[in-house]
């Protein structure tokens, strides 16, 4: 059982309306049980929505009530990113799940790398606040770019 972005497998829910599916992550899951999760949607924010990046801090500082999720239109939508990445902290406990497959550079789900702050497309290194929630509790990560020969 595995969980995984579900922009990656083809849901319309990221940000823009659209998806992120994955050809070489879809032949890998064929014989897979998957659990399809967007944490943005499941903290209530709606497809399409406004693009929104940590500032002032990393996912753990958003966690510990010291930095907050941004959108560019300069709301804070903290609270619903919190929801979302508890909400499916839940479901990985209630379901059993060790492993999920992440969509890099989000502010929710990015496993290595995020968008800084400045909505200036400037990535670094870090995590989203999904990813560091399942991190600490012990599900191992992968991103989908593992399956595009790029990790």
């Amino acid at each position: 059982m595995i969980l995984v972005s579900a922009c990656l497998i083809g849901v319309d829910c990221k940000y823009n309306g659209g998806n992120n599916k994955n050809d070489g992550l879809m032949d890998y899951l064929k014989d897979k049980t998957v659990i399809p999760v967007c944490p943005e949607q499941l903290g209530g924010l709606c497809t399409p929505r406004i693009p929104a990046e940590i500032v002032g801090g990393n996912a753990d500082d958003v966690i510990d009530g010291k930095a907050k999720v941004i959108n560019k239109e300069n709301q804070d939508v903290t609270e619903e990113f919190l929801k979302g990445a508890y909400e499916t902290l839940k479901i990985c406990r209630t379901l059993g799940v060790k492993n999920a497959i992440l969509k890099e550079k989000s502010p929710s789900c990015g496993i290595n790398q995020v968008y800084d702050g400045s909505f200036k497309s400037k990535i670094i290194d870090g995590y989203g606040i999904t990813a560091a929630l399942l991190i600490k509790s012990g599900v191992d990560l992968k991103s989908e770019t593992y399956f595009e020969g790029g990790e």
